[in-house]
């Protein structure tokens, strides 16, 4: 194991600017706006400011999966947040999010904007406010909200861990990468052991619980997430492979993972979404399920 002895904290931490690796620019140590910076609004009570990231594919998929039951109120404006250009520091986007990260959600349906932030908290809001995608009985909302919570909890130990230390982090860091690969295998055993009980994560039925999950998991698994697929021998875990493509096969996902996209194939993205049509210039052959 590489020797990490020579750094001896200091008495008081301060800020480097020139450290955090590919993330240094956006990284600080302080909240609230840098810049002044309304954000666009547009006709749909729902307006979305996000990037297609898996916090964020997590609200789109959501949003075209409601969509897709003719829930008409559901309609959204998705406006691109790039976050590697400091929007999220805009005076506009800390208003609706003081914690300046995506998604953020403004909900103008009523007489008084209501915002919400936080992907977890945007599912279920989204999930109450129309009624679905949340089961009816305790037992099963009771599982439902676990493996959501779950996913908030677990996730950053996914990204902010081991996808910061194996992909992004200026050096490489033995004991960090096998820390935190470590526990992303467990993650991904706690995963395959549910999955191997039930179809979905809350039971027989898709819910925002599966939602929340795909993206991260689902993504690392296919190895489009960190390109850590073979490192971690995702191929071991045959029932979160089984609900990963069962997932990705549903119309609304591979809609929703398009959305503030900006990056892959440019059959891939649609940077902005603000009507139903805009998927028009895709055609359906291009809405193929990830590779």
């Amino acid at each position: 194991m590489s020797d990490s002895s020579a750094y001896t904290p200091p008495a008081v931490w301060s800020w480097k600017k020139e450290s955090g690796g590919r993330f240094a620019n956006i990284n600080r140590p302080t909240a609230g706006p840098t810049h002044e910076k309304d954000l666009p609004v547009g006709r749909h009570p729902l307006q979305l400011y996000s990037l297609a990231t898996p916090n964020g594919v997590k609200v789109t998929v959501m949003l075209e999966e409601l969509l897709a039951l003719g829930l008409g109120g559901a309609e959204y404006d998705a406006w691109l947040i790039r976050i590697n250009d400091g929007d999220q520091f805009g005076s506009g986007f800390v208003a609706v999010n003081p914690n300046s990260k995506i998604p953020a959600l403004w909900d103008r349906s009523g007489p008084t904007p209501v915002r919400v932030f936080e992907s977890g908290a945007i599912l279920l809001y989204l999930a109450e406010k129309f009624g679905a995608f949340l089961p009816a009985s305790s037992d099963a909302l009771a599982e439902c909200l676990s493996w959501l919570f779950w996913q908030m909890g677990s996730a950053p130990y996914l990204g902010g861990g081991f996808g910061h230390f194996y992909a992004y982090a200026p050096i490489k860091i033995e004991y960090a990468i096998d820390r935190y690969a470590m526990e992303v295998k467990r993650q991904l055993d706690v995963l395959d052991h549910r999955l191997a009980e039930s179809p979905y994560l809350a039971g027989d039925d898709y819910t925002i619980a599966d939602m929340a999950v795909w993206p991260w998991y689902g993504s690392l698994v296919k190895g489009q997430l960190y390109e850590a697929g073979e490192f971690l021998q995702v191929q071991a875990y045959s029932n979160v492979l089984r609900w990963t493509d069962q997932i990705a096969r549903r119309p609304a996902v591979q809609r929703g993972r398009m959305v503030n996209r900006t990056w892959g194939q440019p059959s891939s993205q649609l940077h902005e979404r603000h009507e139903a049509a805009d998927f028009d210039t895709h055609t359906q052959d291009k809405l193929a399920a990830p590779r």
